[in-house]
């Protein structure tokens, strides 16, 4: 067996309602990087299915040249795997870094299952089998249609109300089924994302925008939701809603001078999908770290949260590899969790506290040696933050 894991596998769970743009979203994140201009120089992006890889670039390029948007899916959920190969190349010294690829599985969650009751017991089931197999991701995108934010302009909580609501119906209607075997979960989306989907349409909004019309309008509405999510999870301290927003636009859509159709389709004007990314890998390890210094979270809810943070940390800050999870089954043991507090806690934090200058100048040095991983994951934090002082993300601190 290998000393070091060599691949680290990240999850997101993505729900919006039909028509929300989940399948434009997920191309428009693929597209552009198979594209033979696209240049990057730290790693490539691969779909680990060549077919589904083959479709979602069809996808995109659809829009691209033809101004076609892709056919909407119904009833399908599907998962999307992405591997992110990084560039040959190793350590100076002859380090070994802590994984060779990291891989991003993308979860999309029918949109109809929001609105529409099964329509027969065996639906029923595939639908809680969809949930269960979500259950895997750390964060959750929440999709609010900004064409829908348009429509009920000025009454923007008929919307909100109903999304929320309906997505609330239907984690009540799935409790009995995930909480029948073993009571309140373990595992389960921790960090919920609400995310303005189309936001190419509502050019003149931030980030501060958004969250600001969304607390405004529907703030108990998330906080009902909030309290349905906390009924399913063991540790609902231990829960991020309402709390984290970001703005999502596939490409720029625009009427073509002097008519209504076809719709013209600048998929170079992209709106936060270069931040997926670095969300699903980055911003686990800093919640997990914000809540282990604020709550004594159990072992067990722990060892689901934010799994590999330890991985993630070491590449991060180059530091020599050392297995966090290890010192925390050791100090639980032993009833020491102050000392893993003190001792194995400051090795995540570091990672989380790099910012500024401090973090440009380690990503330069990493770049400058071929360190492929830790630049590639110091530019995600770079990325982040450049997403903060843009207003495009707002996540909590």
């Amino acid at each position: 067996m290998a000393k070091y894991p060599r691949v680290r596998e990240q999850n997101i769970a993505v729900f919006g309602e039909a028509g929300s743009g989940k399948t434009v979203l997920v191309s428009s994140f693929y597209g552009p990087t198979q594209e033979g201009s696209y240049v990057n120089d730290l790693w490539d992006l691969v779909a680990r299915q060549t077919g589904q890889g083959h479709r979602l670039y069809q996808n995109f390029l659809g829009m691209r040249d033809n101004a076609t948007v892709p056919i909407q899916t119904r009833f399908d959920n599907t998962t999307y795997e992405f591997s992110v190969k990084l560039k040959a190349g190793d350590e100076p010294e002859g380090k070994k870094r802590p994984f060779d690829e990291l891989r991003l599985a993308w979860h999309d969650y029918p949109g109809e299952w929001f609105t529409d009751d099964p329509s027969s017991l065996e639906e029923r089931d595939r639908r809680t089998d969809t949930f269960i197999s979500l259950l895997r991701s750390d964060v959750a995108l929440l999709l609010v249609d900004g064409q829908k934010l348009l429509d009920y302009a000025g009454e923007e909580e008929r919307y909100l109300k109903s999304l929320l609501g309906n997505f609330r119906q239907n984690l009540l209607r799935l409790k009995d089924d995930l909480l029948a075997e073993n009571g309140p979960l373990v595992e389960f989306p921790r960090i919920w994302i609400l995310a303005l989907s189309k936001a190419d349409l509502i050019p003149d909004w931030d980030v501060s925008t958004f969250r600001d019309l969304v607390i405004l309008k529907a703030s108990e509405d998330l906080e009902r939701l909030r309290s349905a999510i906390a009924e399913l999870i063991e540790t609902p301290e231990a829960l991020s809603i309402g709390e984290d927003f970001i703005l999502l636009s596939s490409a720029k859509f625009e009427l073509k001078p002097g008519g209504q159709d076809p719709v013209e389709i600048d998929v170079r004007q992209r709106v936060g999908l270069d931040l997926i990314l670095p969300i699903a890998s980055l911003l686990p390890l800093e919640r997990r770290v914000l809540w282990e210094q604020r709550m004594a979270i159990p072992r067990k809810v722990v060892d689901s949260l934010a799994d590999g943070a330890d991985v993630i940390a070491a590449a991060l800050t180059g530091a020599k590899f050392v297995n966090v999870e290890k010192l925390l089954n050791k100090f639980i043991k032993a009833d020491k969790r102050a000392e893993f507090v003190a001792k194995a806690l400051p090795m995540l934090a570091a990672a989380v506290a790099m910012a500024g200058p401090k973090l440009r100048e380690i990503n330069e040095e990493a770049r400058a040696h071929n360190d492929y991983l830790r630049a590639m994951l110091t530019q995600f934090k770079l990325d982040l933050d450049q997403g903060v002082s843009d207003k495009v993300i707002r996540t909590q601190k």
